[in-house]
Order: structure tokens, then C-alpha cells, then sequence
């Protein structure tokens, strides 16, 4: 099976299995980091573009935070999956650990595991957290969870271990300075970083805006 195909079975797999998703880690959460790896890796040498799109493309096909905290359920969808299409193994075990480490996990927390491709993803996922988007996704996933808006009583936590990260039910407002304004310091690339400056700066002036709109300034 040629790659292309590959690619297009994925996508199609993809769209099917986050059909009723929560909206910021659906089928276009996905395009999006999809589109933004295409658009890192092409300034970047050496690098496996099949790993690469496959990463993208499956890296939250069971988030674990939706699949009850369990941190394997993805890689093994993902193995599954691949599987079924006669993919390389060296090429399943690629895109198993991309979904094994790409997450986040708490600002305390260091990177197990690396590749190219690796850093190629994370950025990708990372940059759609940041910027418009990234402040859509935080209020939409807050929502869903039930989370206030803000409470200036509750402050952020940036120290959380990997657990305390995963239970956390602070205020969404707290999650900007629990990881999303911790993001752009963690960029592997000089494209991921370029892009991340920008989007940064954006929330900054955001959060500018809520605190001055909350106390009644503007």
C-alpha cells in the first residue's frame, strides 16, 4: 500500500472514530496539527514524513484524559490500527511512542523520550493550544468540564506533578499560566518557535483584556 493511501485511510479512520469528540480535541484539532506538522517539517532535514503525517494524525485517537487516565489505550488503537494496514513496524513503534509522549503532562514534568519526528508533532499539538484557538479550546474543554471561568482566589498551581496535572479542576483561567504560557519556552523548533512568539503574545493581551473587562476598567 503506497503512502498516500495510508494517509487517507488514517484520515478517514480518524474522522469516524472522534465523530462525537469534544470539540477541541475533534477531527479538526487534528487537521489542524496535521496541517501545522506538514508546515514545520518543511523546514526541517531529515526527517520521516509518513512518521510525521501518521504522528499527527493519530496522536489523540484515545486521549486519555476522554479514556479514563489510561496513557496506553491510544498507542495500542494506534498499533491496531496500523497494523491493519501492513504498515512497517518500525514505523508502528514511531508513531507509538509519538502518542506515548507527546502530552504535556504538568510544567514540572521532563521529556522521556524524543525523535525528530517527535519534536516535529509536538509543536504542532503545542501551537494549536496557543493563539485564538488555543483560548477557544481552553474555555470550550473548561466548559466541559464543568470548570468557573475565574476565581481570584484560587490561584495557579506551577508545581503540579504528572497526577495532580491530570485531576486538576482549577478555574479554566488558571490553565493559561499552568500551561499554556509555559509553551512557548518549550517549542522544539525554530519554525514551532517563530509561530509560537506570535500566538503567545496573543493570549497575553487577552488575558489583558479579561482582567480589565472583570474588574469593570473596559
Amino acid at each position: 500500500m503506497d503512502n498516500q493511501t495510508i494517509i487517507n485511510k488514517t484520515v478517514d479512520f480518524v474522522k469516524e472514530t472522534l465523530a462525537n469528540a469534544e470539540g477541541g480535541h475533534d477531527w479538526w484539532h487534528i487537521y489542524r496539527v496535521w496541517n501545522n506538522a506538514k508546515h514545520i517539517a518543511e523546514h526541517e532535514d531529515g526527517v520521516d514524513i509518513l512518521v510525521i503525517e501518521l504522528g499527527a494524525l493519530l496522536h489523540d485517537i484515545a486521549d486519555s484524559k476522554f479514556h479514563g487516565g489510561g496513557e496506553e489505550i491510544g498507542p495500542a488503537t494506534a498499533r491496531l490500527f496500523l497494523t491493519s494496514l501492513n504498515v512497517d513496524q518500525h514505523i508502528i513503534e514511531h508513531v507509538e511512542n509519538i502518542i506515548r509522549h507527546i502530552s504535556f503532562k504538568g510544567g514540572i514534568n521532563g521529556q522521556k523520550w524524543m525523535s525528530p519526528e517527535l519534536a516535529i508533532v509536538q509543536d504542532a499539538d503545542r501551537l494549536d493550544a496557543l493563539g485564538a484557538i488555543g483560548v477557544a479550546r481552553t474555555f470550550n474543554y473548561g466548559g466541559h468540564k464543568g470548570r468557573g471561568l475565574y476565581d481570584p482566589n484560587i490561584k495557579p498551581n506551577l508545581s503540579m506533578t504528572t497526577e495532580e496535572y491530570k485531576k486538576g479542576n482549577n478555574p479554566t483561567i488558571n490553565h493559561f499560566y499552568e500551561k499554556l504560557l509555559l509553551l512557548k519556552d518549550l517549542m522544539n523548533t525554530k519554525t514551532g518557535k517563530t509561530i509560537a512568539e506570535d500566538r503567545h503574545k496573543f493570549m497575553e493581551r487577552y488575558l489583558e483584556q479579561f482582567y480589565a473587562e472583570w474588574e469593570g476598567k473596559l
